[in-house]
């Protein structure tokens, strides 16, 4: 089974596949290349190095990863042990960086979380009725985070702040979460709505943002048949857009419905919204 993903580097793609029969990543040698030396053709270099350098012959080889135009293509891909021996062969300024950053992928409760979340796309978890209330997110986040976090789907007690913002209070956090389970959410305008509540009420210690992304695009897909493609969004214009959205929730009402599609049943979109949705909370 081949997953696709796309990883960043200082806000630099790296396109990646899981390989499940040998349980590995591989990466785009060329992506690798582009951030490493930062030629004007990152193909030509990396041709010009894999012939030089045949030591890299076995940990290369080609799968088909996404282009621009959103097709898949044969390509050469790299292993991290390739990556490792690539960084010893190829002098760069970002060598000690990714060395960093490869170990931080290999993140047991980050990685294993994220294999869960590509997963739900098949799980039968959530019931028709559950769908936009509190208790489909408590189960979401327990599918995520079970055996990874000892919180995993349990609503919180302690009362949270960040970035000078103070979640809904730990004591009241049942009745809040009741209050918007009755909220309406038959359009996109009242989804939406109901959606920066719930980030208000942060009803979990930790991982938050990617159940709740997940919990939206449960709700849209039911009540207006539509889902967000998170491709669209910019990290850094979302979390600005979050932040402002207890007091302006305009921002982030035209973000994501620039980014809406009716493209519900496409399981390529469903799993590079998650990696976009982990992306958005690397730090």
């Amino acid at each position: 089974m081949i997953k696709h993903s796309i990883r960043y580097f200082n806000n630099k793609q790296v396109r990646a596949v899981w390989d499940n029969d040998n349980s590995s990543w591989w990466y785009s040698a060329v992506d690798f290349i582009a951030i490493l030396v930062e030629p004007n053709s990152p193909r030509r270099y990396w041709n010009n190095v894999k012939v030089r350098n045949p030591e890299l012959s076995p940990f290369c080889g080609q799968l088909k990863l996404f282009a621009e135009d959103g097709k898949k293509y044969l390509s050469d891909v790299i292993s991290e042990e390739g990556v490792r021996l690539l960084l010893t062969i190829i002098p760069s300024k970002y060598k000690k960086a990714i060395q960093d950053w490869i170990i931080g992928l290999l993140d047991p409760i980050d990685e294993q979380s994220k294999k869960k979340a590509y997963s739900f796309y098949k799980a039968e978890l959530i019931k028709k009725e559950e769908i936009g209330k509190a208790i489909a997110l408590q189960k979401i986040h327990a599918y995520l985070f079970e055996g990874l976090y000892p919180h995993a789907g349990k609503i919180r007690t302690r009362t949270l702040s960040k970035g000078g913002f103070t979640f809904a209070n730990g004591d009241f956090l049942p009745q809040v979460l009741r209050d918007i389970d009755k909220m309406p959410d038959s359009t996109f305008d009242e989804i939406v709505d109901k959606y920066v509540e719930m980030n208000i009420a942060h009803p979990f210690m930790e991982g938050n943002g990617r159940a709740t992304r997940i919990w939206l695009d449960l709700l849209l897909k039911e009540r207006i048949a539509k889902c967000i493609d998170w491709s669209k969004i910019e990290k850094n214009d979302y979390l600005e857009a979050m932040v402002a959205s207890p007091v302006d929730p305009n921002p982030i009402f035209k973000l994501l419905n620039n980014a809406l599609t009716d493209d519900i049943n496409n399981r390529e979109l469903f799993l590079k919204g998650i990696d976009y949705s982990y992306y958005y909370e690397e730090e």
